[in-house]
């Protein structure tokens, strides 16, 4: 998980004499040279030009071991962030839970009007993500996230105390709106402290907490229906209530344990800090040091293709999740377990799925193929909802469970890292990430609609929707992995490069790319769009 050096000084030095990050940092493909441009590769004069100016030149970061940096990166980020979304997931589904406790009856519920409850959470979770990760960066995340917690506690709390489906429909809508800053900040606020080889078993560590959260879940939901009838509220009610007050507890904590961005946080020091950042901008990630809002990094995020294309390759597997995650204990309870057995059998589902997550993302930093395992993984899914539709047999059915779940999980932080991993600019991949998981989030309106009450026990249309679903997911996982392949290819080739002035001022023919000072300007510029920046396949 660390990187092997222990002298980040000597190498960014190294970094420095090339103005560009190491091969070792970059797309991991092996027909690849290393990342730098043709204007870096010119022999002759403007050697200044070509040079990136060294971050906190008089900071003296001799002692510093990075191998223990990124320890100590890890024990302060990575634990407690993964805890909030343990919770974040289950307080949104903990009403698939809560369904098999009578709350359907007591709130006097039809079908349709529980699948609208699931439905209406999604659309204020999606419209409130993208300004979230604005306010994100524009704010300290040890308040805004801290804050967020703290008033979707307070809303999970109260959905415990409704009494009819109106309270139940404007619970959920609260509930969405509240949480929608947490997955895609965290993920943006992760990538601002990790190197791209870095950040994806960070992701899917801090992704698994779903994963957990399902298997607790349902032990937790298990545990707490024994309180049905104390206070005179049933079980369903305490599964919200008591699943809330945790949630209101640990965001009043989060102020005091959540940390700042690397420039600024207080648990390091500034030699520390110093070499965070000089790590970050070795690794292309230019704006590391810092970046003011300007209007232009957001429009680039809007027009970029590649924040289009990933849109659609997220919502191959972000709708699938959902209807997986809100639906499991359904389908296990149809399956011929009352609801405590349903709600216990799907613990070992969501453990082998959060160990899977984890390897996923170690082998994606490891080598560097993340469009290839996000490729396995989707078919595996779909090979897993393929049997669910053919099959007549329960425990045929249950191990189907199995390769969905392996399928779908390790596929969310897999698209996250690889689409995070091919932004520069922390304005501009604040709001991708943000557009990328909000659409994929708003099709969690439609899977959480797709498993009727009438189709039970074998839901073959709701599994046929899923699998459509996961076939987009691969369609343009491909598309993704060859257009970015194309364009690496253009770089190498010189096509993309800009003119440096003093440099290659007779390249008139690339003046199409933009006209620079030095090649500091083209990165702080351009982002992940300048000729030696190579995108991560």
């Amino acid at each position: 998980m660390s990187p092997s050096s222990t002298d980040p000084e000597k190498a960014q030095q190294a970094a420095d004499v090339r103005s560009g990050p190491s091969p070792a940092a970059s797309t991991f493909s092996s027909d690849e040279k290393g990342r730098v441009s043709q204007v870096e590769r010119a022999e002759g004069g403007g050697e200044e030009r070509l040079q990136a100016p060294l971050y906190n030149p008089h900071v003296d970061v001799s002692g510093v071991d990075e191998r223990k940096l990124i320890r100590k990166l890890d024990f302060y980020l990575v634990p407690w962030l993964s805890f909030l979304y343990l919770l974040s997931f289950l307080d949104r589904t903990s009403i698939g839970n809560a369904k098999l406790y009578h709350m359907t009856t007591d709130l006097h519920l039809t079908d349709q009007q529980y699948l609208i409850a699931l439905t209406i959470f999604f659309f204020s979770y999606a419209i409130f993500e993208v300004p979230s990760n604005v306010f994100l960066k524009r704010l300290r995340p040890s308040i805004w996230l801290s804050l967020l917690m703290l008033l979707w506690g307070v809303m999970m709390t109260v959905q415990g105390l409704v009494h009819n489906y109106g309270g139940l429909l404007g619970m959920r809508w609260m509930l969405g709106m509240f949480e929608a800053g947490l997955f895609p900040g965290v993920n943006y606020y992760l990538s601002c402290w990790y190197k791209r080889s870095e950040f994806g078993i960070r992701a899917a560590i801090f992704f698994s907490a779903a994963t957990v959260s399902g298997a607790f879940g349902g032990l937790l939901a298990a545990a707490i229906s024994n309180m049905d009838g104390v206070g005179g509220k049933p079980a369903w009610a305490w599964i919200f209530i008591i699943e809330g007050l945790v949630t209101v507890v640990a965001g009043f904590m989060s102020f005091w344990i959540i940390q700042d961005f690397p420039d600024t946080a207080k648990f390091l020091s500034e030699a520390e800090r110093t070499v965070v950042v000089r790590r970050l901008q070795s690794d292309d990630q230019y704006s590391a040091a810092g970046e003011s809002l300007k209007w232009h990094y957001i429009w680039r995020s809007l027009l970029d293709w590649k924040t289009w294309i990933g849109m659609l390759l997220y919502t191959g597997a972000d709708g699938p999740l959902y209807a997986f995650s809100l639906f499991l204990p359904s389908i296990i309870n149809q399956l011929g377990y009352k609801a405590t057995p349903a709600n216990l059998l799907t613990v070992p589902v969501y453990a082998v799925a959060c160990i899977v997550t984890c390897v996923v993302g170690f082998v994606a930093d490891r080598y560097g193929c993340r469009g290839y395992l996000t490729m396995l993984c989707l078919s595996v899914g779909a090979a897993g909802y393929i049997i669910l539709i053919a099959s007549r047999n329960a425990a045929l059915s249950y191990v189907a469970v199995y390769l969905a779940a392996c399928g779908i999980y390790p596929t969310i932080p897999n698209i996250i890292a690889w689409v995070s991993n091919n932004v520069e600019g922390s304005y501009k991949r604040s709001v991708s990430l943000a557009m990328v998981i909000s659409f994929g989030n708003i099709n969690g309106a439609v899977s959480s609609n797709v498993y009727r009450a009438r189709d039970a026990p074998w839901y073959t249309l709701g599994h046929g929707i899923v699998l459509m679903y996961i076939g987009i997911g691969l369609v343009m996982s491909v598309i993704y992995f060859v257009y970015l392949k194309r364009e690496n290819a253009r770089r190498e080739r010189g096509e993309r490069d800009e003119i440096i002035k003093g440099v290659n001022e007779h390249r008139t023919e690339l003046a199409r790319n933009g006209t620079y000072d030095s090649v500091a300007d083209a990165k702080r510029d351009k982002g992940d769009e300048w000729s030696g920046y190579r995108y991560t396949l």
